[in-house]
């Protein structure tokens, strides 16, 4: 599954499913630290090979006074703070083909978000950089046209790409994740669900996206169900205040619950 490939992932070879994991945003290195500390701790007692998200900027949101970030620079030297301290492969969102090189400074993973998928100068500008690529799943696209955006990577002479699921848009106001396509995708790919952004309540009136975060547990034991081989969850120890996707992270607190029912599912699924 290409998780040997990541500079110090650690429980590679535990059978177990993996996860990506962190905060939306990268508001301080206080708060990413605090965060990356409590999920170390947690995924390596439940041996979950494990990969902090964080994002070094926020480049789609709704309005114009959104928070988009504390400094492209600053964010990234945050995220590599985080990976030398716990000993973890870190992944961030690329907006512009310049943000490829850049970020590939910093991480281990580039994350090309679901909006921008269909980009092809940039997800051949991050699969050239030798990163592993994380393609989200457009909210427009089927299963079966992902297999186009993993042949823009592995064309590009990079084999390291996941694809990552994020829900299917359902009218104009709410997310549905078919299940269906996760095997169709696990033929091109290692597939995430990303089970936070699927709860997404996207285009309010308020400009402010919306969530359903009591369904997380839900939508991630499904996901570990249907045999997905990654887990995407946003978390904070403070989401209220978050700044940004507040409304549908996990609150930290709840997430050794979380895994840990996982994990039980996963060895379930792998005796089958």
């Amino acid at each position: 599954m290409q998780l040997q490939n990541i500079p110090q992932i650690k429980h590679a070879n535990s059978d177990n499913f993996f996860l990506l994991s962190g905060p939306c945003a990268i508001e301080g290195e206080e708060m990413a630290l605090r965060i990356a500390e409590k999920i170390v701790t947690v995924t390596d007692k439940l041996r979950i090979p494990y990969v902090f998200k964080g994002s070094f900027k926020k480049a789609n949101r709704s309005r114009v006074d959104s928070f988009t970030g504390i400094g492209d620079e600053k964010a990234l030297k945050i995220l590599k703070k985080v990976s030398e301290t716990f000993e973890v492969p870190t992944v961030t969102d690329i907006h512009e083909i310049s943000d490829a090189s850049m970020a590939a400074e910093y991480v281990d993973v580039l994350q090309i978000p679901a909006f921008l998928v269909r980009q092809t100068d940039l997800v051949i500008a991050a699969a050239e950089t030798g990163k592993v690529v994380n393609l989200k799943k457009g909210q427009f696209m089927s299963p079966e046209s992902m297999k186009h955006a993993v042949t823009k990577v592995t064309d590009s002479g990079n084999e390291n790409v996941w694809i990552t699921d994020r829900g299917t848009m359902f009218g104009y106001q709410d997310m549905i994740v078919d299940f269906r396509g996760i095997p169709t995708m696990k033929q091109y790919a290692p597939v995430v669900l990303d089970v936070t952004h699927s709860l997404q309540q996207p285009n309010q009136t308020s400009g402010v996206t919306g969530g359903r975060p009591a369904l997380i547990g839900t939508m991630a034991r499904a996901g570990i169900a249907a045999g997905v081989d990654g887990i995407f969850m946003e978390t904070h120890f403070d989401p209220a205040n978050a700044k940004s996707d507040g409304a549908n992270m996990l609150d930290l607190s709840l997430l050794e619950k979380v895994l840990t029912d996982l994990t039980a599912i996963r060895a379930t699924v792998n005796s089958l």
